[in-house]
């Protein structure tokens, strides 16, 4: 120890201990003991080498030496753990003089070029556990007193709690990073209410939900912002909070959360459906310190559920009419009292084969539409003539509607395309239905064509009761039928459309619509002549 601070070591190691046990920084708490270390020993040279997760020594900070040099102390760390550290600490009057380093300090000191003829070792050692160690090289030899030990001896104590406490705060500050981390990235929205009601986290999803950015809500209270439009299942939270939630029934166990789902309405005033779970947590008192929010938009599973719905109602429907349509048939013809002449019967059966065809249509559709959803549109590649199939179909549709006039516009040499035929008629026929079904005080329904160098298009136009605008988005959804008088007298299941344009998209097409209520729709499909 220099003579200097021997008057005033006690007074300079208070100094010290409390400037590093204010600092919570690891990186700054190093510096400072590092310094403090080297200014209490007469140090040129200094390094702290800190425990890591893998129970290694490395160095962590440094003085006198710069960062390309750090290496040349590995002889130093090599062999360094905790049990030999501790040994050493209760065996050798604090650590302060390890003999047993003086060979590898010297191979340092060559190493770097300095005259360098001590190194006192400072375990850094908290709670029987070795943190660290502090290195001080310094160019003479001195042995330290009983007092000077006691001192450093407590220098490095106050050191290691420092250490202790930095990498606590440093543990902590990462761990909070990452719950930030999750809780603003979440897919789901997340707030934190505090127990007043007021609003202290609001996560992106959040935002992105309601409408409205968090720096706009954060502060205010829960129900300014989580206003509900209606409400389906559950109690809201200024109701349940009311009726003496949260109540905890045991000691050990946690309070129950509550869940409330409905329409939302939104910072834009639209609403939004979601479904919200509220966890309350708890004082040591028993008293609500916070509440944790999470919100999910359910406005997907809300059309699933009404898809479903409506996939029961309209299937009930169209199983319904051909099959008491058949039954009824059969059963006159089979009664017994009548005696019907050839032509009854002709046409009965003529019935009977119709809704049987209807039913069958009904079962392919709807096999191919779960087929789609479990693996996609499988098509077989083939040469087709569009205009032929197109002609075909006019002529197997012209017979059944004699108000109707279905007329063909297609250019001379139209090009065969590589397609998938079978689906392709599908596609042209559920379009020309749909433009009969839909045109009931007939018309002219025209089907052209046109080609360029790469690709054909086909459109079928109707003079019928058209789509309004906010329903053209929707036509080709799965089950989604145009909600007007014509359509609900119409037959259908709201699939044609849904597996038109999944055929027309697995030839890498594109199908659309262009319509006006009150005059009509045309129906075009673009598909390319050659298939990737």
């Amino acid at each position: 120890m220099l003579p200097d601070f021997r008057v005033r070591q006690r007074d300079y190691l208070l100094e010290i201990a409390r400037a590093m046990t204010s600092q919570l920084n690891l990186d700054a708490v190093l510096r400072l003991i590092l310094q403090s270390a080297a200014s209490m020993l007469g140090g040129e040279v200094g390094l702290i080498a800190l425990v890591d997760d893998d129970s290694k020594f490395r160095a962590r900070a440094t003085i006198g030496v710069d960062a390309a040099h750090l290496h040349l102390f590995a002889p130093l760390l090599d062999n360094l753990d905790d049990k030999s550290n501790h040994d050493q600490h209760n065996h050798n009057h604090g650590g302060l003089d390890f003999e047993a380093l003086d060979l590898k300090m010297r191979v340092v000191a060559r190493a770097l070029d300095i005259r360098l003829r001590q190194v006192i070792a400072l375990p850094l050692i908290i709670r029987e556990e070795n943190v660290g160690v502090i290195f001080v090289f310094r160019t003479y030899r001195a042995e330290p007193n009983p007092n000077d030990t006691a001192v450093l001896q407590s220098f490095a104590d106050q050191a290691a709690v420092a250490v202790f406490n930095a990498r606590l705060y440093q543990s902590v500050s990462a761990e909070q990073m990452r719950l930030a981390a999750i809780l603003d990235h979440s897919g789901d929205g997340i707030m934190i209410l505090d127990g007043s009601g007021h609003i202290q986290r609001f996560n992106k999803a959040l935002g992105r939900i309601v409408g409205c950015s968090p720096t706009e809500v954060i502060g205010n209270l829960h129900d300014d912002v989580i206003m509900w439009d209606h409400i389906e299942m559950g109690t809201a939270l200024d109701a349940a909070l009311a009726s003496g939630w949260p109540q905890q029934t045991a000691v050990d166990a946690p309070p129950d959360t509550i869940y409330v789902e409905g329409d939302l309405t939104r910072c834009d005033g639209t609403t939004i459906s979601v479904g919200i779970t509220y966890a309350p947590l708890l004082s040591g008192s028993g008293k609500l310190s916070n509440v944790i929010g999470s919100v999910r938009d359910i406005t997907n599973f809300r059309k699933a559920q009404e898809m479903k719905s409506t996939f029961i109602s309209v299937v009930s429907h169209e199983l319904k009419t051909p099959v008491a349509l058949i039954k009824g048939y059969a059963g006159t013809l089979r009664r017994e009292d009548a005696n019907w002449d050839k032509a009854t019967i002709r046409n009965s059966l003529k019935v009977i084969e119709e809704e049987a065809d209807r039913l069958t249509e009904l079962i392919e559709n709807l096999l191919a539409a779960s087929k789609l959803q479990a693996e996609g549109m499988r098509i077989n590649i083939g040469d087709v003539r569009l205009d032929l199939l197109a002609a075909r179909s006019v002529e197997r549709f012209q017979v059944q509607t004699p108000i109707h006039q279905l007329n063909l516009d297609f250019p001379p040499n139209f090009p065969s395309v590589q397609g998938d035929q079978t689906r392709l008629r599908q596609v042209l026929d559920n379009l020309i239905n749909n433009a009969i079904k839909y045109s009931p005080a007939g018309g002219e329904i025209r089907i052209s064509g046109a080609f360029d160098d790469h690709s054909v298009t086909v459109a079928v136009s109707d003079p019928g009761v058209g789509i309004s605008e906010e329903q053209l988005e929707h036509i080709f959804e799965r089950f989604y039928r145009v909600d007007d008088a014509l359509s609900r007298k119409t037959q259908g299941t709201g699939l044609g459309l849904y597996l038109a344009r999944a055929v027309i998209d697995a030839h890498h097409g594109t199908i659309e619509v262009d319509s006006q209520v009150g005059k009509g729709s045309t129906f075009r499909f673009t598909i390319p002549i050659s298939q990737p």
